[in-house]
């Protein structure tokens, strides 16, 4: 997986999203939309890049989304 195509469509999903007036639904809508239409290894390669430098790419709103829902957004079998 490309870690810098993943950080940019994520946070597409993020201005998309963030554009809602309610903060918590803006985050719980990027974490569905990620859990719903990103296959697992996706999701395990962005969630495991929120340790590393190159997360730094990634928008505060995402951030936020993704350490809030992280548990529900790993995989059961990863």
């Amino acid at each position: 997986m490309d870690l810098d195509n993943l950080i940019t469509m994520a946070n597409q999903i993020g201005a998309f999203f963030g554009s809602l007036p309610d903060h918590e639904e803006a985050l719980n809508s990027i974490a569905d939309h990620i859990h719903k239409f990103w296959a697992p290894r996706m999701r395990v390669a962005l969630l495991q890049s929120l340790d590393t430098p190159e997360s730094a790419e990634l928008s505060p709103l995402v951030r936020e989304s993704l350490t809030r829902y992280r548990t529900r957004l790993e995989p059961l079998n990863a």
